[in-house]
């Protein structure tokens, strides 16, 4: 009765499998409860603004005042609240994406370190006299890891950079919205 190699190691590959679904899991759960909480908030705050905007209207007692309210309070405190939201919903996509990402960096090493061992178990069972092409083998896995690790690097930069510029685009729009002068409204003021 002959061992498969690839059988011995068969329940510790599916634990690991089950551990890295249950982070992944895990991770997308928790990103997504976050935007549902966000979702739930902003709606709960949209409800209570209209209501009062609402009722601030059926105060005004000629158009020229109703058109004022509305371009001086409800527009730009819609501009205000949409650019909180996506403040808020950049964070939390952010804080889920580096959770997949230390998830994929895991296995990422993992994986090297099982084809490292694998390699490794090969060349050590190859056959006498052949080691001239085991050491050729192992030269040539040994670059194509560490071509494969500077892929790697450079995706995480430009993946980073790119969070970087996104994040400074959305300081960007904030401090627009949050430089623009608010005309005086006719909040208090009967017409």
């Amino acid at each position: 009765m002959s061992k498969n190699p690839f059988d011995l190691n068969s329940s510790a590959n599916q634990a690991k499998g089950m551990k890295i679904a249950k982070a992944v899991g895990d991770a997308t759960l928790g990103s997504a409860q976050a935007i549902a909480q966000l979702n739930q908030q902003a709606a709960q705050e949209l409800a209570a603004r209209i209501q009062r905007n609402v009722a601030e209207l059926m105060k005004a007692q000629n158009p020229q005042s109703v058109f004022e309210y509305v371009h001086a309070e409800v527009l730009q405190d819609a501009a205000e609240e949409v650019a909180q939201y996506q403040a808020k919903l950049f964070q939390a996509i952010h804080s889920g994406n580096q959770e997949l990402a230390k998830v994929a960096q895991s296995m990422i090493q993992e994986s090297q370190q099982d084809l490292i061992h694998f390699v490794n178990e090969a060349t050590q069972n190859a056959p006498a006299g052949s080691e001239p092409y085991t050491s050729v083998f192992k030269a040539s896995f040994s670059n194509a890891l560490q071509n494969f690790e500077l892929i790697r690097a450079a995706m995480a930069d430009s993946f980073t950079n790119f969070e970087k510029s996104v994040e400074k685009m959305n300081q960007f729009t904030g401090m627009q919205q949050g430089s623009s002068p608010k005309p005086q409204s006719g909040k208090g003021k009967k017409a």
